[in-house]
């Protein structure tokens, strides 16, 4: 698979005048005319930065609005002491924009915003406070609020998890290995030499992209972290408002979601245990989700057609029993197209 990536010179900022920055955020978009504005407009007025050298990447996945000439807007009254970069991804996936941002990026911290992910006016002072301050992190997460655009349908708070709105305590805290949980990548900070040194450029799960819907790309890039003994923890005084719009609680919406996210479990369970872990885990895992579906058949089947918490759960039940054997026919497919 290659990676076809390219610059766009008219909206690159002159980088020899700047010094090295101490954190770079990225955010990263695809078809975010409409969304980046907002994201931006918090960045250019970030408190506690007076001193500090930071600069910006907007990594454009192959977008087919304008933008690029939002981005481009911006620069023409942007302030000159923040560089603001452009970057255009043209290969398709979550998973390739993060990795354009880590080798595009100047600073030694980089934070990743997605287009809907508006911090809080401390956000990047704290997120470099925390990095300076925590040599052994390599990667933290930060508090995230739901904002959303309609009402919510009952008993939402089940599956609010899988939208990246985490509320994991008003103090710091370092995710365990044993307990199988990781911050998502919305309003995550990692080290740049940390994730170039142990992430894979070509991870199993790619995110949205025209090859496959996978989610979990973030998760699986931090269990690479985390293996390497790196610390990965939970920085409170990081603060993003995730903007959900009325679209992403539509039913057919959240029946493909909680379907990626099903599908993509077999990578980012497997990938936290040691290979001779991993049989009697498939075993353990596969006979869980069974036993789960089932409960879950029998308690809610008159009103999977109509209650659409319950036929998320009970969809991301039957994938994640899919999982394996969709994860081995890929890569199957993927060892094939290279003989």
């Amino acid at each position: 698979m290659t990676r076809a990536s390219v610059h766009s010179p008219a909206l690159m900022v002159d980088e020899s005048q700047h010094s090295k920055p101490a954190i770079t955020v990225a955010i990263c978009t695809y078809n975010g005319a409409k969304r980046l504005p907002a994201v931006l407009d918090c960045l250019k007025h970030q408190k506690n930065t007076e001193h500090l050298l930071w600069e910006i990447i907007v990594v454009d996945n192959n977008s087919t609005d304008a933008t690029a000439d939002v981005v481009r807007r911006y620069q023409h009254d942007w302030p000159h002491h923040l560089p603001l970069r452009y970057y255009f991804e043209a290969q398709q996936g979550t998973a390739f924009a993060r990795h354009a941002a880590i080798t595009m990026a100047h600073a030694p911290l980089v934070g990743f915003l997605d287009d809907d992910n508006l911090p809080t006016p401390t956000w990047v002072a704290a997120a470099q406070a925390f990095g300076t301050s925590h040599p052994r992190v390599g990667a933290y997460g930060s508090r995230i609020n739901g904002q959303f655009e309609s009402p919510l349908p009952e008993n939402f708070d089940r599956i609010k998890p899988f939208f990246a709105i985490t509320q994991r305590g008003t103090l710091p805290h370092r995710y365990e290995h044993c307990q199988r949980v990781l911050p998502p990548a919305a309003g995550l900070v990692v080290r740049r030499q940390t994730w170039l040194d142990n992430v894979p450029e070509q991870l199993i799960l790619l995110g949205a992209s025209a090859e496959q819907r996978l989610a979990g790309e973030d998760l699986e890039a931090l269990s690479h972290i985390q293996a390497a003994h790196w610390e990965i923890w939970h920085n409170p005084e990081m603060v993003i408002d995730h903007h959900i719009p009325q679209c992403r609680l539509d039913k057919l919406y959240l029946m493909d979601f909680f379907r990626s996210i099903g599908l993509s479990r077999h990578v980012t369970r497997m990938l936290r245990l040691c290979p001779w872990q991993r049989p009697f885990w498939f075993a353990l895992y596969f006979l869980n989700d069974g036993r789960k579906a089932l409960r879950h058949l029998i308690i809610y089947r008159q009103k999977l057609r109509t209650d659409i918490v319950p036929a998320c759960e009970m969809q991301l039940y039957l994938y994640s029993l899919a999982s394996p054997f969709y994860i081995w026919w890929l890569q199957w497919l993927h060892w094939f197209g290279r003989r």
